[in-house]
């Protein structure tokens, strides 16, 4: 009865559902003010307004954007088509999210059967990191797709001990390059580590010579040849280069403190340094409950094959032992422990910077729920376990989402976007020109429909010459604006937000 229930059509279909609506209201209300979420919306933003496609500027025009613009152009060109902002942001993280699960339970089903194919699509949807981040305004899913497509060629490649074509280098190379333009060279940490892991793991003779040719006739090559990491790499160093040469303040703001204080000492205050093992217990924790069946299928695997062992004669289980993990499978591992002890060395740390992990373990826990259900003996009994770490998964993932829904509502996180959305329908009815002078608040230019937040003299001087109409400022100087500017008065201010240090609005008109 389970089993045939995990395998229908059907309930692929019910989680699918289950899961877009999870991905789509996690993050209700939705607002730019945590997470970066306004750098990465303003890249966009000002793509489109200003034009400035390569390199962007933050909201207080006070430094620059710091990501590579892949993400920003997508947004834009959603932005072309919708016109609608909100879509535009959210959209690119929700649709790779939803193609990151259809490619695991594809690639899943078609090696290991349908039942393999959803707990892999499952595990993926019902955790407590996918739906944060699935709308998200961050660049973080777009990476993880092209992270996990990569990772799946070079599965794929093992899986059927194809050789490396020309075609198949050109994809590696636009995989690479798509990720270098969303994140820089992170890409490297994730995956080279799982790839030199893995070649030297699997045994093969001339290791030097196959990393040299990677093709013909080399069976389980994780190695694809240098020239497609090597010209993604060129790709991004000429968009570097060129930012070094053209912008200001690209070296100290881009290439010092966004890339080089992430390794050192340098920069601290920007980037705040971890422990070696920061990333182990965030990981175990927001896998749950997929990262406790990791655990116990591994430690059952482990107990059989020793009461196994124990009745060979001990060639026997020399030989054995060496046969036991597949090559694609060994892949996995490598890939996903080599990218998590990379990432786990460098000092910046932040626990959704490891979310490109996600995908192959949910591949992982998809080939051991397939080799665990391979005892007929108690098969009901296994797909009994496997049905309840699923529902469990469920209760755990949509009491997540329900609970930050919630606190999200009542802590008026969505304060200042209500805020903006009052100023803007406030100044269309009375043909206000209107400005706003900044405070901590990055998403607010953007709430506004501003360009940029206004320096306090520049705003007085614009409202002394009557340029501007209407001024949206902190509470907490409003005093000290309404000495400066004559005949204002307060309009409306923004709700309190729980929870968060931070000023509320006022607009103040003639």
């Amino acid at each position: 009865m389970t089993k045939d229930l995990l395998e229908k059509k059907g309930t692929f279909w019910a989680l699918g559902a289950l899961m877009l609506v999870l991905f789509s209201v996690t993050n209700l209300p939705w607002e730019l003010d945590g997470y970066d979420q306004a750098k990465q919306a303003w890249t966009s933003y000002e793509m489109v307004t200003e034009g400035h496609w390569f390199y962007q500027r933050t909201s207080d025009d006070q430094g620059l954007a710091t990501k590579p613009p892949l993400t920003g152009w997508i947004s834009a060109a959603i932005f072309m088509i919708t016109r609608s902002w909100d879509v535009a942001w959210r959209l690119p993280s929700l649709l790779c999210a939803a193609l990151i699960a259809f490619m695991l339970f594809r690639s899943a089903s078609r090696a290991y059967g349908n039942v393999a194919g959803v707990v892999a699509f499952a595990a993926f949807g019902f955790n407590l990191l996918s739906p944060r981040l699935a709308t998200l305004v961050r660049s973080d899913m777009p990476l993880a797709l092209v992270l996990f497509l990569l990772g799946l060629l070079i599965w794929e490649k093992i899986r059927t001990s194809e050789p490396w074509r020309t075609q198949d280098r050109w994809l590696m190379l636009g995989l690479l390059s798509a990720g270098m333009l969303i994140k820089g060279p992170i890409v490297y940490a994730f995956l080279l580590p799982g790839i030199l892991i893995f070649q030297v793991t699997r045994g093969r003779p001339a290791f030097a010579d196959g990393l040299r040719r990677g093709e013909h006739g080399w069976p389980y090559s994780a190695w694809c040849g240098w020239w497609p990491w090597l010209a993604s790499l060129a790709i991004f160093l000429i968009w570097v280069i060129a930012g070094w040469l053209w912008v200001p303040r690209f070296y100290e703001l881009v290439i010092v403190r966004e890339f080089l204080a992430r390794f050192g000492e340098v920069g601290t205050h920007v980037h705040r340094a971890q422990s070696f093992f920061f990333y182990l217990p965030h990981l175990l924790h927001k896998f749950l409950p997929w990262s406790v069946l990791m655990i116990g299928l591994a430690i059952v695997d482990l107990c059989v094959r020793r009461k196994l062992d124990g009745f060979k004669p001990s060639s026997l289980q020399s030989e054995d032992h060496q046969t036991r993990i597949s090559q694609e499978t060994l892949w996995l591992i490598c890939w996903s422990f080599g990218g998590l002890i990379v990432m786990s060395l460098i000092p910046s740390k932040r626990v959704d910077r490891i979310f490109p992990l996600i995908p192959p373990l949910c591949l992982l826990v998809a080939v051991q729920t397939a080799h665990f259900l391979k005892d007929e003996k108690h098969r009901a009994r296994d797909f009994r376990w496997i049905a309840a770490t699923l529902i469990i998964a469920i209760l755990f993932s949509a009491g997540y989402a329900a609970s930050r829904v919630v606190s999200g509502y009542r802590d008026h996180r969505d304060a200042l976007s209500i805020f903006g959305r009052q100023v803007r329908e406030e100044a269309a009815r009375n043909h206000w020109r209107y400005e706003a002078v900044g405070s901590t608040d990055e998403g607010l230019p953007l709430y506004l429909t501003r360009p940029h937040f206004l320096k306090a003299d520049v705003a007085v001087a614009k409202w002394r010459s009557r340029e501007i109409d209407a001024l949206a400022i902190p509470a907490n100087q409003a005093l000290d604006f309404m000495r400066e500017l004559r005949g204002s008065s307060r309009r409306f201010e923004s709700v309190p937000r729980t929870h968060l240090r931070r000023p509320n609005y006022v607009l103040l008109t003639h």
